[in-house]
This record gives structure tokens, C-alpha cells and sequence, in this order.
């Protein structure tokens, strides 16, 4: 299991190699550890390292979002797995100003709510997509003109490929 971890702006690769009982191999970046972790209160970890013993304390702040505690100082974290990339891009492409509507992962189509010809506006909701057990919604950023749908309910599709194309209004 491997994760991308947020501190301030640098981001870290973490990945647990073996666990058994309460001995971790865990590696971050290019360096292997091996600790002792045990959860000593919900959310608060002992943690044995090269015979040098830390209590940690994990506080949730928001999603996968999380103020780490120890004796002597505090951490903000963030944890990047998959679904936080995901929703990470989809953020970026909802208010895209593009001219056509795709999706960055592989999935599929649950439902189209435009036909050609349709005119929409910015914020409106064109298709909804399922990928990785979630659905999403693709919204437009601007007002448009649906040219052309090129898929169907229930179709599968590929990461980046091109679903609904749309004209700017006053091209018409």
C-alpha cells in the first residue's frame, strides 16, 4: 500500500513493505524503517524507532486531512492516495473552459442529461461518470452549445477520452 504524503509543501512517498503484529517495514521516499507501532488510545500511537521511543497523536481535520502531534511539535499532513489525485483533477476540469467534456480515469457512463444541439450554461451538470466506485458529475464552465455526444449510457470508457463536444455560443 502506497501513499503520497503532504507536509507544508513538500510531498512524501510512503509505502508500508511488511506488517506483522505490531513490527512495521515502512518506506519513505528511498530510506527503509523498521518501527514498533502500537495504538495505545484511539488515535494516539507509540512508536519505537532505532530504540527511541515517540508517542504520536493523529488528529482528523478534514478528509484525509490530519494535524499530527508529538511532544515537542505539530504537523499538518495530508494523505494523497488515488481517489484524493482523482478528485484533485476533477477539480481542475470543472471549471474548465474547454471544448469538450472527458474524464481523466477510466469508467462509466451513468447517465447523459444533454442531447446535441442543447444549449448549456455555465454550471450545468452534462454527464455523470463512474470510475473508481464513485460517481461523478462533468459540469461546463462556461455557456456552450452541445455539438456532439459521443457515447451512451452504460458505455465503458478510457481515461482522457473525449465524451461530449461543445462550441462556444457566439461561434454560431
Amino acid at each position: 500500500m502506497q501513499y503520497d504524503i503532504k507536509l507544508n509543501d513538500e510531498q512524501y512517498k510512503i509505502e508500508l513493505l511488511d506488517l506483522k503484529n505490531n513490527k512495521a517495514k515502512i518506506a519513505l521516499d528511498d530510506r527503509i524503517y523498521e518501527v514498533d507501532i502500537t495504538e495505545v488510545e484511539n488515535g494516539v500511537y507509540s512508536i519505537i524507532l532505532d530504540n527511541t521511543s515517540f508517542n504520536v497523536e493523529l488528529v482528523e481535520t478534514e478528509n484525509k486531512k490530519y494535524n499530527v502531534n508529538t511532544l515537542y511539535n505539530s504537523y499538518d499532513i495530508e494523505i494523497i492516495d488515488a481517489e484524493t489525485r482523482y478528485a484533485n483533477s476533477r477539480k481542475k476540469e470543472d471549471v474548465d473552459d474547454a471544448s469538450f467534456i472527458s474524464t481523466p480515469m477510466p469508467g462509466k457512463i451513468v447517465k447523459i442529461l444533454v442531447k446535441e444541439g442543447d444549449v448549456v450554461k455555465a454550471g450545468d451538470t452534462l454527464i455523470i461518470v463512474s470510475a473508481m466506485k464513485m460517481e461523478s458529475e462533468y459540469k461546463v464552465g462556461s455557456d456552450k452549445i452541445v455539438t456532439k455526444v459521443l457515447v451512451s449510457e452504460g458505455d465503458a470508457i478510457d481515461g482522457h477520452q473525449k465524451l461530449i463536444l461543445l462550441e462556444d455560443i457566439e461561434n454560431n
